[in-house]
């Protein structure tokens, strides 16, 4: 059974799956239903998950980022399988794929995050989504080993760092962030790590 975390909470993915090389991150997020009236002009929420790749706390290039604009890492080690433009359906929305066997050694971090495409321009904010996750799991047998449900208030924020996976004494673990932030951009959000 996967474990439910809080904000703020840790999760040690090598102590507890002693081995474990392959992970799908997977990230899911419903947008509200708007008041409107019979014609409505509402756009979808296109919400973008990225993974940025850090050495000690700090983003050493552009392509350490994984996202639908760089959709592998250079050492094959991370993957990102698409861009969600809607956020239809039911499941994952965009999926991030992490092989740790491929990881180069002195990247020891990675942040999650998720941002709104055009926020401003379409005058979206995260108080407009609902039922947003992060969960982890197997990529060999597909069991679930973790979830994080971000219950927060997070209106009038475009983007969150939803959690971060870290190297901290030869161990993987997991922390659940859940932070808002007003960052446009992935661009301007990765900034907080240069």
């Amino acid at each position: 059974m996967a474990v439910a975390l809080k904000r703020g909470q840790k999760f040690s993915l090598s102590t507890a799956y002693p081995g474990l090389s392959q992970l799908v991150i997977g990230l899911g997020w419903d947008a509200k239903k708007p008041v409107t009236g019979l014609f409505s002009t509402a756009q979808p929420f296109d919400c973008d998950a990225a993974a940025i790749a850090l050495s000690n706390g700090k983003l050493q290039r552009k392509s350490d980022m994984v996202y639908y604009g760089n959709l592998c890492h250079p050492s094959g080690a991370i993957l990102h399988a698409g861009d969600n433009i809607t956020g239809a359906g039911d499941g994952d929305d965009e999926q991030i794929i992490l092989d740790f066997d491929k990881l180069p050694p002195h990247l020891n971090s990675i942040v999650l995050v998720v941002n709104i495409y055009e926020a401003a321009i379409r005058h979206q904010h995260f108080g407009s989504i609902e039922n947003a996750y992060i969960r982890i799991f197997n990529k060999t047998n597909n069991r679930e080993i973790l979830k994080y449900n971000l219950t927060d208030n997070y209106a009038n924020l475009n983007a969150i760092i939803v959690g971060e996976l870290y190297k901290e004494d030869d161990e993987w673990r997991f922390k659940a962030v859940g932070v808002g932030t007003s960052e446009l951009t992935l661009t301007s959000l990765s900034k907080k790590y240069t």
